[in-house]
């Protein structure tokens, strides 16, 4: 069977959400650490860097930095998570019982930078950063294996494979996460021109 139209976007927007509900708790439990940024997006393609700081002007509406889900990539898979690499033709055009989906979550928060007399963050400042970092670490890993098996509907819930979690930045004042996952999405719906026979 082939995917519904917004089984994809719908994913992306639960991951999103789950995220941003886990960065909130995390805020309200450890001390100083900011919450979910509220320039949180779903974003076509690789993420842009626009902002780490405060895009809400300190309005309150919300932490500083930038939350973004993207698509990596989607591909057939037999048995999950291994690409199905099988020849289609005429003759055996079946959708894939399973298609995988691989999505990035990216969190970006502001990195110290250099001072207006050219002099180096200080140590303090450092590990400051890197305690946020660290528990955005823990916190974007935790929320996806929390979040994503009560996601599938059904009695086992939605497979998925964690992937890899790295550092990235620092970089124009960014520094942050990008967790990988990837994601089984169960065909449910019939190919097009199948609904009209």
């Amino acid at each position: 069977m082939a995917l519904t139209p917004l089984a994809l976007h719908d994913l992306t927007e639960v991951v999103l959400a789950c995220v941003c509900a886990a960065l909130q708790d995390t805020a309200d439990q450890v001390d100083g650490q900011p919450g979910c940024p509220c320039r949180s997006c779903i974003v076509p393609g690789a993420v842009a860097w626009d902002s780490c700081d405060d895009p809400c002007g300190g309005s309150g509406k919300g932490a500083g930095g930038q939350l973004s889900v993207n698509v990596v990539r989607m591909f057939p898979t037999n048995p999950f998570p291994t690409e199905d690499r099988s020849v289609q033709g005429a003759r055996n055009c079946q959708p894939p019982t399973t298609t995988a989906v691989e999505i990035a979550v990216t969190l970006l928060r502001c990195a110290p930078t250099v001072d207006e007399q050219g002099c180096p963050p200080s140590c303090e400042e450092l590990e400051a950063a890197a305690r946020i970092l660290h528990v955005d670490a823990v916190t974007v890993f935790n929320a996806l294996y929390c979040c994503l098996p009560g996601t599938g509907g059904g009695r086992r819930g939605r497979k998925f494979v964690m992937g890899q979690q790295r550092t990235i930045g620092p970089e124009g004042g960014c520094v942050g996460v990008e967790q990988r996952v990837i994601v089984a999405m169960p065909g449910c719906a019939p190919c097009p021109g199948e609904a009209s026979a």
